[in-house]
């Protein structure tokens, strides 16, 4: 789960063994057998200040385009069909999607190979980081 703990400025990655849905019990098990199903130790985080400033950097501003997508040929043509800028990152509206689960985290680790951790937002919920919205096309 996470947990955001706004005393403490930090987003918290929190273990619930609880909260496993019964189709990952043999996965369970093996948690259980390997390091126990107790709270994460060291729990991971990320500090505000740390992470306002990474997806600040990244995320200044940004324009979302969508696209229908034609084949003719083996060519492919787009045709523009919306076009969003968006301006002035806000933190706090980061914060707030993640409260309302429209960030998920995704911790992309397989055997044998990391793909690091991913913010993915859901669809049509990107105004929320960002102070001024401007509809191109």
């Amino acid at each position: 789960m996470v947990n955001i703990d706004s005393n403490e400025k930090k987003i918290l990655i929190t273990f619930d063994s609880r909260s496993v849905d019964s189709r990952h019990l043999n996965w369970l098990q093996s948690v259980k057998e390997k390091i126990g199903l107790g709270e994460l130790d060291p729990q991971p985080y990320w500090g505000f200040d740390d992470l306002e400033y990474k997806a600040g950097t990244k995320l200044l501003n940004c324009f979302y385009v969508q696209a229908e997508v034609k084949k003719e040929r083996g060519k492919e043509f787009y045709k523009y069909s919306k076009v969003t800028m968006f301006q002035k990152f806000n933190f706090n509206g980061f914060l707030k999607a993640i409260k309302e689960a429209k960030i998920l985290i995704d911790f992309d680790a397989r055997t044998g190979h990391n793909h690091g951790t991913k913010f993915r937002m859901r669809q049509n919920n990107l105004s929320m980081l960002y102070e001024k919205t401007t509809k191109i096309i």
